[in-house]
């Protein structure tokens, strides 16, 4: 069993309060105990779990790995705050960098929030989607394992506009809504006190993640190889 140590929390509320990098490098050494080694440590164990779901998952126990840099990406941004104030963890299929989908574990001070699926496309990515949400296959195939996890109480992410973009056209009339989709990502919420609950962290997570197993299933098989899908799109 695992739990976060709460420091962890407290080491992110503190960040929260002092974004700054004088600040970071003043507790440099919080940062490792606090936030790098326990992250290290989750990865280390859920990952034998994970593998039971996904067996070519991978996890990866470091930094630019599985755990996520805390640094903010602040060039395009017009929030200019040089640290994030939340850890993020995260397992995937096949190449990282071109990897659609995985299961996703966040602590921030106030919850603990994990899920699964594709989150934050880049403009490839989405193209890839909308491909295998218009194929006369993969489509109806989404629309079903949407449909499950709906009735079985899960919620989808608000779409990101209010209908399908002009020119993509999916086979199965069903299946349009989620063009209005840029990919499809469900995560669930939970009280702040799991990350430092040994009995119930890594159960919840493989409970969640078993659940939304179906979810990335569909971006790892269908996704990747968009391209030699046989859309039904005028999309150029």
């Amino acid at each position: 069993m695992f739990a976060f140590p709460p420091q962890t929390q407290a080491f992110l509320r503190d960040l929260r309060a002092h974004n700054d990098r004088e600040w970071f490098a003043a507790h440099r050494d919080d940062y490792q105990s606090a936030y790098v080694d326990p992250a290290k440590a989750f990865v280390e164990a859920v990952a034998p779990e994970l593998t039971r779901i996904a067996p070519a998952v991978q996890a990866e126990p470091r930094v630019l790995g599985s755990v996520f840099r805390i640094n903010r990406d602040t060039r395009f941004s017009a929030d200019k705050r040089p640290y994030k104030d939340h850890l993020d963890v995260w397992f995937w299929e096949g190449e990282r960098r071109t990897a659609q989908s995985g299961f996703y574990l966040r602590v921030t001070p106030e919850l603990v929030a994990i899920g699964a699926g594709a989150n934050h496309l880049d403009a490839a990515g989405v193209r890839d989607y909308r491909l295998a949400v218009c194929d006369d296959e993969s489509g109806p195939e989404l629309v079903e394992i949407v449909a499950r996890l709906v009735r079985q109480g899960w919620e989808l992410g608000e779409p990101r506009r209010q209908r399908p973009p002009k020119g993509w056209n999916a086979a199965d009339p069903d299946a349009e809504p989620l063009l209005c989709h840029d990919g499809l990502f469900i995560a669930r919420r939970a009280p702040a006190e799991l990350a430092t609950d040994a009995e119930a962290l890594v159960p919840t997570c493989v409970e969640v993640w078993s659940a939304l197993t179906p979810l990335h299933r569909w971006f790892v098989d269908r996704v990747p190889c968009a391209v030699t899908l046989k859309a039904r799109t005028s999309a150029r």
